[in-house]
């Protein structure tokens, strides 16, 4: 597929079939975000990879209910290591870079047939104790990131036109 057709046919899946991701699509996944750009390369991330249905069970309480995400075969906690910098901008290092990894391993995803959906809404110190990530600052819990076959096809896009979205030179 073409870059932009990927970019633009990804969609956040919500329901997944209850088929299995093999051991080749998720590396493939994580070699996307292995290789993610990152901050003076730091590569500040790591990923849990959660495939056991009891925690995957215990993360839908964790992330407020969302059944879809017991119901994904995949759940992939995605963590920021080393929070303390922050960039010249003002921005923690980490955050930005744990999200384009988050986001290569979405697009990788939909080009070879799954689908994802992007979470936000967990309770982080949740997350922490049920897959046993230590209690520090100094690791954070950026986002997890469902992965799956989706069940049906995706919905079609509303987004805002170039012009609304897009200046130049000034605001």
């Amino acid at each position: 597929m073409e870059i932009l057709d990927v970019i633009k046919g990804r969609y956040s899946v919500r329901k997944y079939r209850d088929e299995a991701v093999s051991d080749d699509e998720l590396n493939e996944i994580l070699e996307a975000a292995r290789f993610s750009q990152s901050a003076k390369n730091l590569q500040g991330w790591r990923f849990i990879v959660v495939r056991n249905q009891e925690k995957r069970a215990r993360l839908v309480e964790a992330a407020k209910g969302q059944r879809f995400v017991g119901q994904a075969p995949v759940v992939i906690a995605c963590l920021g290591v080393g929070t303390e910098y922050i960039m010249t901008c003002g921005q923690p290092a980490y955050t930005i870079d744990v999200a384009i990894a988050m986001e290569n391993m979405a697009l990788t995803a939909h080009n070879i047939g799954l689908g994802t959906c992007w979470l936000g809404a967990f309770y982080e110190d949740q997350v922490k104790t049920i897959l046993e990530i230590p209690e520090s600052e100094d690791v954070r819990v950026v986002g997890m990131l469902t992965l799956g076959k989706a069940e049906s096809s995706s919905p079609a896009k509303n987004r805002k036109p170039l012009d609304e979205i897009v200046s130049y030179e000034r605001w």
